[in-house]
């Protein structure tokens, strides 16, 4: 191991730590246990490593692995408090203070609940970082390796008791104001410019979302050590102009660096460029050269040993790969692309290359897709990246104090985001824009093959070299027709005689239901974009019915895309003024709009269908009131019955149960996502044999849970995802009782 390169020797360390940490995690109990075993060995090494010089590495590794595990075990209590566990092991509400750590998302936001890492799931704008509220809320244990331990759900609000100390004050209300400024600048540059600037994507829609990661651009939104080493260089160049010494410089560039990481939250990102940039700041202090391989290195060693979990977080991975690609790669393959390129454009090119190779296996574990036009796309954003986020970063800056210069500085920052924002939606939008790949661990292992044989060929000599490109071609050959073929399979085998069709919209229910010639949809999703698109791809141009089962974004947000194609509108009960103008719009893109109750009937085609909740005077608008429907056959002989639940909970479920005959159906449309407020009885009732869940694959709610998985598992009902499958179509099969299913992967 001594043979190392010196940029190499903390590489076993590294992996080791991170090993230990994803392994160990998982089951804290045995932490202590591995962690003396590990001391142990580790002991032994450093002894024989006296007479054997080759086992210093391996006793470093091992040292960094007793680290991680003693971490855990020392960790691990705190974060799961016994009376927490208790409440959350016997369904019982408790009241919590909890001090927030972390921005919310869609009412969502991570807090600590006497030192246990909690999420809330809240609603509207959410309290500020480092504030402390109060709730009474039920609480649901998550997995040992998960980042937080308990998910909170409120059950009457959120009140805040204590605001946050005065350095998160001042970071939440520089953040506040930039946001504000961000909505005077038209969109989709306006809504695009807080995250590249500060890292915050809240004003993001999902359309543009989704579009920066078709285009493989979403990277340009997380900070990262680029943002980190703008901030320092510039502190330290500042602090040059005023004649300070090597050692005030280092201070105020710390400084800065820190209040950066303040302003931008510590996202895993964040933390690991903060960390790489204070290594490098200390051996600038001690006069000593940095390389960034080790730096890299040392940094993801002190942030697993500070925090185990970290080893399981895909952001925090993405970032150290991310990082890995450009220190690596980046160089050799601009020198290779020189021979063919002009120099200033292979250095361009290269740098979104090595990022995509070094990335690419971990992204496929969360879509198994390819951004196929991600190198072109990075290209051409590359130039307006750095403005947008330098010019935006002075903006939020300087807009909290002088507010005309920050509106300035914001305007001349919108047009490089604008541009961003047009060069990810029109290759999102390009023919082929996802490519397609196999999923699951073997698709991975392919991936990485794939990429050996591509690095191999490009920075390769001799023989391999000339097998590895072979080898590229013919892989490209069989790929361009195993798509071109399944995009005509997939033409192919979609069945005409769908009944049933749950659209991937994300995070968001879209249902189709389809019965001769008429069709329903039942909730729109949160973006019309994703929902436009599922329309035209199963030729839905007209809808005789439109239900909007409740008002959450995720069940409306869609609703732009359908306006004016609606002739009836069924809604459950409206909550203000926004809910009001949707249905306005509605009843002026000529659709009848009517309030459900239960009890209602009607006739699709040959289906009937029932409105069986809410109650005539029954919960207050929200998920508790959503709209669930029955479908039944009507005149229909041959056809599926069905279920759908909106975002009803546990409560109402039960009530529903015990009111309405459901028993022998079909399809059951899973409610709220799959989340773990669900009644047992009531899918134990429907007993049907498949269950479709509308989820986004990047959901940070859990979605769907375990607790919700294992009552399908218990009913023999066959979950069908749309973060797993994406397009699901379900039809009647000619054995009755049986239903035909159909996945778009």
């Amino acid at each position: 191991m001594r043979s190392l390169p010196a940029a190499w020797r903390l590489l076993p360390a590294l992996l080791t730590g991170w090993a230990v940490a994803g392994v160990v995690i998982a089951a804290p109990d045995a932490a202590l246990a591995v962690a003396g075993i590990g001391a142990v060995i580790t002991g032994g090494l450093a002894i024989a490593a006296r007479r054997v010089p080759v086992l210093v590495l391996a006793a470093i590794a091992g040292g960094v692995g007793v680290l991680v595990a003693l971490s855990v075990a020392l960790a691990a209590p705190a974060r799961v408090p016994t009376a927490l566990a208790e409440a959350a092991a016997e369904g019982r509400s408790a009241e919590l203070l909890v001090v927030v750590t972390g921005r919310t998302v869609e009412g969502r936001f991570d807090g600590r609940v006497d030192g246990a890492p909690v999420l809330v799931f809240g609603e509207g704008a959410g309290p500020a970082i480092g504030a402390t509220v109060s709730l009474r809320g039920d609480l649901e244990a998550t997995a040992a390796g998960d980042d937080v331990a308990f998910l909170v759900f409120p059950r009457d609000g959120v009140e805040v008791v204590a605001e946050p100390p005065p350095l998160l004050a001042w970071a939440h209300g520089i953040r506040s104001s930039f946001l504000d400024l961000s909505r005077g600048l038209p969109a989709p540059g306006g809504e695009l410019l807080p995250g590249l600037a500060i890292g915050d994507t809240t004003r993001v829609p999902e359309s543009l979302d989704a579009a920066m990661k078709a285009s493989s651009l979403s990277h340009l939104t997380a900070v990262s050590g680029a943002n980190c080493a703008i901030v320092v260089g510039a502190a330290l160049a500042l602090a040059a102009l005023g004649g300070a010494s090597r050692s005030v410089r280092i201070g105020v560039a710390v400084v800065a660096l820190l209040g950066f990481v303040v302003l931008v939250t510590p996202e895993p990102s964040v933390l690991r460029a903060a960390v790489m940039a204070g290594l490098a700041l200390g051996a600038v202090a001690l006069g000593r050269p940095s390389l960034g391989v080790p730096v890299l290195a040392a940094a993801t060693i002190v942030l697993l040993v500070a925090d185990p979990w970290l080893s399981r977080s895909y952001g925090f991975a993405l970032s150290v790969l991310a990082t890995a690609g450009l220190l690596l790669l980046a160089g050799p393959l601009a020198a290779a692309l020189a021979r063919v390129l002009p120099g200033g454009l292979a250095a361009v090119l290269s740098v979104p290359l090595a990022a995509q190779l070094a990335v690419q296996p971990v992204i496929l574990m969360l879509d198994p897709s390819l951004a196929l036009y991600g190198v072109p796309a990075n290209l051409l954003a590359a130039p307006a990246a750095p403005v947008a986020t330098v010019v935006g970063l002075l903006a939020c800056l300087v807009g909290a104090v002088l507010p005309p210069v920050g509106v300035a500085l914001a305007w001349i920052a919108w047009l490089p985001s604008s541009w961003i924002a047009a060069v990810a939606t029109l290759f999102a939008g390009l023919p082929g824009a996802r490519g397609i790949w196999l999923v699951g661990i073997a698709g991975v292992a392919l991936l990485v093959v794939v990429e050996v044989a591509i690095l191999v060929a490009v920075l390769g000599s001799g023989r391999a070299r000339g097998a590895a490109r072979a080898a590229c071609v013919v892989a490209l050959v069989a790929y361009a027709a195993t798509a071109v073929g399944g995009a005509a399979v997939t033409r192919l085998t979609r069945p005409g005689d769908w009944q049933y069709a749950m659209c991937d919209v994300g995070q968001g229910d879209a249902t189709l239901v389809r019965s001769g010639g008429a069709v329903a949809l039942v909730d729109v999703g949160p973006d019309p974009a994703l929902l436009r698109s599922c329309l035209d791809a199963l030729g839905v141009a007209r809808l005789d019915l439109v239900v909007l089962s409740h008002f959450d974004l995720d069940h409306v947000g869609g609703a732009e895309a359908v306006l004016g194609r609606a002739d009836r509108v069924l809604t459950g009960p409206t909550d203000g003024e926004a809910d009001e103008s949707l249905l306005t719009a509605f009843r002026a893109g000529g659709a009848v709009v009517d309030s459900a109750r239960r009890g209602d009937r009607g006739m699709l085609g040959a289906l009937a269908w029932e409105v069986l909740w809410p109650p005539p005077r029954g919960p207050d608008p929200g998920n508790d009131a959503s709209v669930a429907l029955r479908w039944t056959c009507g005149a229909e002989s041959r056809c599926l019955t069905a279920v759908m639940l909106g975002d009803l909970g546990a409560e109402p479920q039960a009530r529903l149960a015990g009111g309405a005959v459901l028993r022998g159906v079909d399809v059951v449309k899973v409610s709220h996502h799959g989340s773990a407020d669900q009644s047992p009885g009531l899918y134990e009732r429907v007993d049907a044999a498949v269950a479709l869940i509308g989820v986004g694959a990047d959901n940070t709610y859990g979605h769907p849970t375990e607790a919700l998985l294992g009552i399908l598992a218990a009913t023999g009902t066959e979950p069908l995802r749309t973060d797993e499958d994406g397009l699901v179509l379900l039809a009647p099969a000619e054995r009755p009782g049986e239903v035909d299913v159909w996945t778009e992967r």
